[in-house]
């Protein structure tokens, strides 16, 4: 199954840009279809490989950059823009 998935991603720091600019590159680390933009990230693939990623970078943020707030909104099928 494919998923489509628009995530944002605030941490709460003051210095974010670096923050989120490192989350969106180990996004695009996966393999994954990734489309960075000024409000939000969109990922790109096959369901459980999107799941993987997104748990993964998740992890990795709280436990190296502490607090934060992520919003995903999840979409089955290819929203892919054209």
């Amino acid at each position: 199954m494919y998923l489509s998935v628009q995530l944002s991603y605030y941490p709460l720091a003051d210095d974010f840009k670096p923050v989120v600019k490192e989350v969106v590159k180990r996004l695009e680390a996966t393999g994954l279809e990734v489309h960075p933009n000024r409000m939000s990230t969109q990922v790109f693939g096959e369901f459980d490989a999107v799941m993987a990623a997104l748990s993964d970078v998740m992890k990795w943020s709280f436990e190296t950059h502490g607090k934060a707030v992520f919003t995903a909104n999840f979409l089955e099928g290819d929203r892919r823009p054209r």
